[in-house]
């Protein structure tokens, strides 16, 4: 009898050690996050989304995880009201055992699956992750899930009422070949132009698309002593002087690390292909991930710093194509090729859009505002966003430095005029501090404890 009650025992003791074995705490590490960010990135870079279409997939996935967050975390203030027509997302299940940033990281992965083509790269990531959750607890990690994806389901049908789904079927925009004022298909694809609608997408933040219309650009004149003139001319000669030694000069290498163009076509005999590059706010947003690893952020800080950067970056392309499509301007190539030089080419190809302001003046202006509210103004970084595409590590004191620099590479690379790219990160900055003012994300508002 004694025996049969010692082996009851140690078979009692060892399943208990496996049932505790099967129900350790699951933690959802920064990295993770970044992972689910990361593979978004490279999707959209092989899916070939348009930089206006990837601001939007990065935001939507961020917010989620941001709302579920912000109900567990007292640092983090629910973005339900302060985001245009976002209500509060479901309550979870008092009866559930939910792991909140396992919950945040299914519905970041969830609604990233739903915005982009190839869903099969992300359930990749999404099952590997899953597996190894599952089997440290399978009970937190059900519950976990069920709420991540409830949380997905809401925040999806807020997403469906942006007007992107009808944008999907207006018209094409009329390229008006009779006006030497406005924009034409440029070389070698010579592409119709990009989302002409994007100005009816429901903003975030900003009040309107045409809440931070900049002044106009210079009045066209072909006439060489004019204002316009001057600065068509001054891309050619910026262009020729430096490259004069090839690709060498510093110039020449800020334009291309700051190229961010998925349209990026390639001429051999008598095929064409595209190459692939990240768009200007996926560049944007591996700065901030740079920022928060550097930072060592955790993992609601992580949410927050990509959730306040994709907003801003958001509405800043709604406000910059609401320009480009009402000035209309011709880029500085198909004028320097009828009027000054029919064989000079940019160091950058023009990417398929009318030229004023410049999208990525805009963006970085709003990107580096951002960043700069949450890591402070001295913010030195090692920019290692390009390696991936062939380019090195370029350094920069501050996000203002990036932003400066990311715009006047669009004139190193000859595809934008002066005009549009200091007028351009103007504008972006403006509306970045615009967000930021509107945004109350945090009770510490700049959390100096991390910074």
């Amino acid at each position: 009898m004694r025996k049969i009650l010692l082996l009851i025992a140690t078979f009692s003791l060892f399943n208990a050690c496996v049932t505790e074995d099967k129900n350790e705490a699951i933690t959802i590490t920064p990295d993770e996050l970044h992972a689910s960010v990361d593979k978004v990135t490279e999707i959209m870079i092989h899916d070939i989304f348009s930089p206006p279409v990837a601001s939007r997939i990065f935001a939507y996935p961020n917010i989620a995880a941001y709302e579920i967050i912000s109900l567990n975390n007292d640092q983090y203030l629910s973005l339900e009201g302060q985001v245009e027509q976002l209500g509060a997302i479901p309550r979870p299940d008092s009866t559930q055992n939910i792991n909140y940033d396992l919950a945040a990281l299914v519905a970041h992965m969830e609604l990233s699956k739903r915005l982009i083509f190839s869903e099969d790269r992300m359930e990749a990531l999404r099952d590997s992750l899953y597996q190894g959750w599952e089997s440290k607890n399978a009970q937190v990690f059900n519950d976990s899930k069920t709420y991540g994806l409830k949380v997905a389901d809401y925040i999806g049908e807020w997403m469906s009422k942006d007007n992107y789904n009808q944008t999907r079927t207006m018209p094409k925009f009329t390229v008006d070949t009779d006006d030497i004022t406005r924009w034409q298909p440029t070389p070698p694809a010579y592409m119709e132009g990009i989302e002409p609608h994007w100005n009816k997408i429901r903003p975030f933040v900003i009040d309107s698309a045409g809440q931070f219309k900049p002044e106009p650009p210079p009045p066209f004149s072909m006439e060489e002593g004019s204002d316009f003139y001057k600065e068509l001319k001054e891309v050619y000669d910026i262009s020729n002087k430096i490259t004069e030694n090839g690709d060498e000069s510093e110039e020449v290498k800020i334009a291309q690390f700051w190229d961010c163009n998925p349209y990026v076509s390639v001429t051999r005999g008598h095929l064409m292909f595209a190459t692939k590059k990240i768009s200007p706010g996926a560049h944007w947003i591996g700065i901030a991930k740079i920022a928060a690893k550097k930072t060592d952020s955790d993992f609601a800080k992580t949410v927050y710093t990509y959730t306040k950067t994709s907003i801003a970056i958001a509405d800043a392309f709604i406000s910059c194509w609401d320009e480009k499509y009402r000035s209309n301007l011709v880029r500085p190539e198909t004028l320097i090729n009828q009027h000054i030089d029919e064989n000079w080419q940019p160091v950058l190809q023009t990417p398929p859009f009318p030229e004023y302001t410049s999208g990525h003046s805009v963006v970085s202006g709003a990107a580096a505002t951002a960043l700069t509210d949450i890591f402070g103004e001295n913010f030195s970084f090692d920019d290692d966003t390009e390696v991936a595409y062939g380019l090195p590590i370029r350094s920069f004191t501050s996000f203002t430095v990036a932003a400066d620099e990311a715009a006047i590479s669009r004139m190193y690379g000859g595809i934008h005029y002066r005009k549009a790219v200091e007028v351009g990160v103007k504008q972006g900055r403006d509306l970045g501090k615009f967000v930021i003012n509107n945004l109350k994300m945090t009770k510490d508002k700049d959390l100096a404890d991390n910074r």
